[in-house]
């Protein structure tokens, strides 16, 4: 599969429920920059088109910012860049 520049893989803090699933607490950006989470408000399976991928979309807040983070099929973290 080939990469796409829409797509900036991340680090990301996870919390693992009891029943198994990925709660995203923070993402940790390529220049040390930490991001907290505050408020998750929709998790989906969901296609990123502009970056060529699928896997559970979380709609996130970040600095008071909706922003979505991909969980993708290829069990890699990474968000949407913006078009330049």
């Amino acid at each position: 599969m080939e990469e796409s520049p829409y797509k900036i893989y991340v680090s990301v803090s996870v919390e693992f429920t009891k029943e198994g699933h990925l709660v995203p607490k923070a993402i940790f950006w390529e220049d040390g920059t930490t991001y907290e989470i505050q408020k998750i408000t929709d998790i989906r399976r969901a296609a990123c088109p502009a970056a060529g991928a699928t896997g559970i979309r979380y709609t996130i807040y970040v600095d008071g910012y909706e922003k979505h983070l991909y969980y993708g099929d290829d069990r890699r973290w990474f968000v949407e860049a913006s078009a330049q």
